[in-house]
């Protein structure tokens, strides 16, 4: 899909205080950003931000980072925080945005630095030759491997099948251990307690497609 190119989104989140500019400068002294010690959760795709800001506000003693590739899809996360602002006069100092490719992971966070990792209807590269690319896959749970703790998780939701069999087919050639997974998140009483949406999800599963979720970790 190809995104629309908004004027001045590139100025906006390269000057918002919610966004860390230098990220490789950080790598291992996270909490510094923070100023305190709690644990520190990424969404890797955040899109417009939904999921990350509804999980900080729900989690304040937890620190959250929400990482997305696009200026132009950032730069409505970034005004939510603003709006934020104006409307309480608190923002959620829990919660910063990155700009990057997800490929820089390890040259950012630390091994052990993080403590799970969300990904939320990641983009499903349908194309095989593009099967690297794709968040799940055995290259990027290697990366992951290399900023969180062993024992650590990964979450995955979905509403494309095919890309979450693909993800269960990864985890299990990668090595990692796959704690519960299901094809029908909103079906499952015990799974769906505490279960917070994003706008996909939302939108999906409105529509009446089941939406998937695997969580995994490495040993």
């Amino acid at each position: 899909m190809r995104l629309r190119n908004i004027p001045g989104a590139t100025r906006i989140v390269g000057s918002s205080p919610f966004v860390v500019q230098d990220y490789k400068g950080h790598k291992g002294e996270w909490n510094e950003i923070f100023r305190n010690e709690n644990p520190i959760r990424i969404e890797v795709g955040m899109g417009k931000g939904r999921f990350i800001m509804d999980m900080a506000r729900l989690y304040p003693d937890i620190n959250f980072v929400g990482i997305e590739r696009y200026d132009s899809v950032l730069l409505r996360a970034v005004q939510k925080m603003e709006d934020l602002i104006s409307e309480t006069g608190t923002g959620l100092p829990n919660l910063r945005f990155l700009c990057m490719d997800a490929r820089e992971l390890p040259e950012v966070f630390a091994l052990g630095e993080v403590d799970l990792v969300y990904l939320n209807f990641s983009d499903p590269w349908p194309k095989d030759r593009h099967a690297k690319r794709r968040l799940t896959s055995r290259e990027f749970l290697k990366r992951y491997e290399q900023i969180l703790a062993p024992g650590h998780y990964m979450e995955f939701k979905t509403d494309n099948v095919g890309l979450f069999d693909f993800s269960l087919e990864e985890v299990q050639e990668a090595g990692w251990c796959l704690e519960v997974s299901t094809h029908d998140l909103h079906g499952d009483k015990e799974l769906v307690q505490g279960n917070v949406m994003t706008e996909y999800e939302e939108k999906f599963s409105g529509m009446g497609n089941k939406i998937c979720k695997l969580v995994t970790y490495y040993k």
